[in-house]
């Protein structure tokens, strides 16, 4: 294997910032020495390739631990495939991520999961990893847990909305979690009251309210906050640790935050629409509010700074992004006339580091704080840690040059997630990745994309290593 050096940058990781060269041996990090030093130098002569990153940071490649790359849903698919996703999201300087394998009712967990093995098998630019969406539990399906586990894939969605799809009731859900209390897998769910929030959806269209703002008027905070408890309250019964997926409400947050001054292992994730998006783009004129449909839904502006606060108190530990894009024309469009035939999902795998880095651009996070929550927490959370989200001797070496100072205009003219618009149309942003390596090898060299499909690997995960 050839060795790389990755010169005259600042090393940036959620323990420290070090001015360092890196030596790449092997597709892993072998070591850090201090710029100047006797054996950075001696580096540098003997290496096959020299990258320069004088004046810039050197990151660990993100891991966005929320994407959902060829969904089925809503009567279409995710635009988005393992391949184009997968390119995106190194472009944006992510280089793992941990998408979602879906059993259908009726099927079990493994023909579920043989289904995105066969989607992502040879496509992948960068690695991967899957959780298993539960949608049916029963007694086979909790059995086939534990085996699951045992071969790597380590954390099961449930979902308390979507009646007739995802949902599972409160007796299957706390099965569920009594099982995984058992096998060390982790509980992710969708905490939203599905049941009541149908109501209020057939409610609002009977009166004429049909539009995408009522997406999110539906789909009440308090419902997620409800359901936030209820999923507490059962873990706290069966034992078992919890995450919540996209917290979008303060009083979900609340929820959370009160839990953990319990001692409890509960834990938050947030994504960047809930943080730089709001209820305004929902009623954008026209149709416009339908590119901003998600569930959980956009909170009005005053919601953004509770999720804020949470990062930094850590009663949110983690910012992936639900990466579910479905194009405006011909996928959005089903739902003109009713927006609860408007698919769910927004794009931004492409986005999230450099919307994150932003934050830190206006001093919200610090940028430790930065590569915690987008690199460490997520590998640490899901058992990749540290193979996966941090630069030490033995890591991966998935690593980005980032030029905190290149300023860019995110746009749909530019990006590379396949989808015709951008949930951040025109926003002007600090910071841009420019060279990306995975494994120690090139993706993305100098703004140019040099990865091939297929190069991204399965990676198999251990149980979740941020237990209290």
């Amino acid at each position: 294997m050839s060795l790389t050096v990755i010169r005259g940058g600042l090393v940036i990781t959620a323990a420290e910032e070090t001015p360092a060269d890196v030596l790449i041996d092997g597709g892993r990090v072998a070591a850090l020495a201090a710029h100047g030093s006797e054996i950075a130098s001696g580096w540098s002569g003997s290496a096959d390739r020299v990258i320069d990153a004088t004046g810039k940071y050197v990151i660990p490649g993100g891991v966005d631990t929320h994407t959902h790359m060829e969904l089925p849903f809503g009567g279409t698919f995710a635009s988005d495939t393992f391949e184009t996703g997968t390119r995106a999201a190194a472009w944006g300087g992510t280089t793992t991520i941990v998408d979602f394998a879906v059993q259908t009712a009726g099927n079990s967990l493994r023909a579920g999961l043989d289904a995105w093995h066969a989607k992502a098998d040879g496509a992948c630019a960068v690695d991967y990893a899957f959780h298993m969406i539960m949608s049916d539990v029963n007694e086979d399906t909790l059995k086939e847990m534990d085996g699951l586990v045992d071969e790597g894939v380590t954390s099961f969605k449930l979902f308390m909305a979507y009646p007739g799809v995802f949902y599972s009731d409160d007796g299957r859900i706390l099965r569920a979690m009594q099982r995984s209390a058992g096998n060390g897998g982790l509980i992710m769910m969708h905490a939203e009251n599905g049941i009541a929030i149908d109501v209020l959806v057939e409610q609002a269209l009977a009166e004429g309210r049909t539009d995408p703002r009522h997406h999110g008027e539906v789909r009440h905070a308090l419902l997620e906050a409800e359901a936030t408890h209820r999923a507490i309250q059962l873990a706290r019964v069966a034992g078992a640790p919890l995450y919540v997926v996209h917290v979008s409400a303060r009083e979900a947050v609340a929820e959370l935050a009160q839990a953990r001054d319990l001692g409890l292992n509960v834990f938050g994730e947030t994504c960047p629409q809930y943080l730089f998006l709001s209820a305004d783009n929902l009623a954008e004129p026209g149709f416009e509010g339908a590119k901003y449909v998600c569930s959980t839904p956009l909170r009005p502006r005053e919601h953004q700074e509770f999720l804020w606060r949470g990062l930094r108190t850590n009663d949110l530990q983690v910012v992936s992004t639900d990466h579910c894009p479905f194009c405006f024309t011909g996928q959005k469009e089903l739902g003109r006339g009713d927006f609860s035939k408007i698919p769910n999902g927004l794009p931004g795998v492409e986005d999230r580091m450099d919307l994150l880095h932003q934050a830190v651009v206006e001093g919200r996070i610090s940028r430790r704080r930065w590569i915690e929550i987008a690199c460490a927490t997520p590998a640490r959370m899901f058992g990749l840690y540290p193979r996966k989200g941090t630069i030490a001797p033995g890591a991966d070496a998935d690593i980005v040059i980032y030029n905190p100072d290149a300023g860019h205009v995110i746009s749909a003219e530019t990006h590379h997630m396949n989808v015709d618009y951008s949930a951040y149309e025109g926003r002007t942003v600090t910071g841009r990745v420019e060279t990306v390596l995975s494994r120690g090898e090139l993706v993305i060299d100098d703004r140019s994309y040099v990865g091939r499909a297929g190069h991204g690997r399965y990676t198999p995960r251990g149980t979740c290593q941020y237990l209290i």
